[in-house]
């Protein structure tokens, strides 16, 4: 069994950047969509980049952006990983040739199985709330919807805290979970406790379902 990767997203500050780290994130997000209250410049990401050791990805979030965006952020970044979290058709999400993924925003009766296989080309699909505008509004959607059989990696999101992971994570046994305001003081300003216990509650689910694989 692998382990929960672990994502933290809408990161603002160095400080946030070096408690995500020191509290076991997989990786960082970057929010370059100028409408959301978590969004950093260019040039404010590629600060906060530099603070990352090997082998935690940074994630740039695009709503809907101009390629050239999206390559002028690829060619400052060189190791980020785009997600599409917009209107974007799979034609769009293969122009820039970076590995990507593609949030679907979960609702009754969305088809997530023809989502996945629409988006083949995609690294994995990130599962958020449907709500007015882009993002899941901090909100937590019906993990019911999920069916067990999606042909790509799932990272879990909308409305994940410390308190609600370790249910996210035994029921829908996700590749990775992703979380924001969920560890949040106010929008955009992380807590390092609360990114400590986030991280913390995802490994304890994990020793829950080795637990329950092994029998014990």
């Amino acid at each position: 069994m692998s382990r929960t990767r672990i994502k933290i997203c809408g990161l603002t500050r160095e400080q946030d950047v070096l408690d995500a780290v020191q509290a076991g994130a997989d990786a960082i997000g970057l929010v370059f969509y100028e409408r959301s209250p978590r969004h950093v410049s260019l040039q404010r990401a590629v600060e906060l980049v530099r603070l990352l050791p090997p082998f935690v990805t940074p994630v740039g979030l695009f709503v809907n952006a101009p390629v050239a965006q999206i390559e002028q952020a690829c060619s400052a970044i060189p190791g980020l990983l785009l997600q599409y979290h917009g209107d974007e058709s799979p034609e769009d999400c293969a122009r820039v040739p970076r590995p990507w993924m593609r949030a679907a925003r979960m609702a009754p009766g969305f088809d997530l199985l023809n989502f996945a296989q629409q988006f083949a080309g995609a690294q994995a699909v990130l599962l958020d709330t449907h709500v007015e505008g882009y993002g899941g509004g901090g909100k937590v959607f019906d993990w019911s919807l999920i069916p067990s059989d999606v042909p790509a990696p799932v990272v879990l999101s909308g409305g994940l805290s410390p308190a609600n992971v370790i249910d996210g994570v035994l029921q829908v046994r996700p590749w990775a979970v992703d979380v924001s305001s969920g560890v949040e003081v106010s929008k955009g300003i992380k807590d390092a406790a609360l990114m400590q216990q986030f991280c913390e509650a995802v490994r304890e689910a994990d020793a829950r379902r080795l637990e329950a694989q092994n029998g014990c």
